[in-house]
């Protein structure tokens, strides 16, 4: 391994690693990320609010406009050091996309399809609780 590459050294205190080829004057400080719970197909429902969606895309911590974070009430904020996923969203009236919290999401057990537009552009038939992703040529 050169002195250019970097691997995950031990978690010290404050929850960084140090990359490997550094001496403790020159590190390099990467922040700790939850694992994703959830997987590109899968079925979830929202913990406090009525809807439920087909995750599409997972940012491993918040990557969206702090305008956009800072529109949720303070008491409802979720941490930004967390898994974030892309959904394509239904409700009982309306089918949109919604970026939420792993926090905030909890498996969906209905066995039941997600009823968005949007879903057969991405994803193959809905089976065993889950969509599978199309191939592309």
């Amino acid at each position: 391994m050169s002195n250019n590459s970097f691997r995950r050294g031990n978690d010290d205190a404050a929850g960084s690693t140090q990359a490997a080829g550094t001496d403790s004057t020159s590190s390099v400080i990467m922040p700790r990320v939850s694992r994703a719970r959830y997987t590109i197909g899968d079925i979830v429902r929202h913990r406090i609010f009525d809807f439920r969606g087909v995750v599409f895309d997972i940012d491993p911590v918040f990557a969206n406009s702090d305008d956009w974070y800072e529109s949720i009430p303070e008491e409802l904020r979720p941490a930004k050091d967390q898994p974030f996923y892309h959904l394509f969203a239904e409700n009982a009236e309306n089918s949109y996309i919604a970026y939420v919290s792993q926090q905030n999401l909890v498996g969906d057990d209905s066995g039941e399809p997600v009823d968005h537009p949007a879903v057969p552009q991405l994803f193959g038939p809905f089976s065993d609780g889950r969509y599978r992703l199309r191939t592309m040529h």
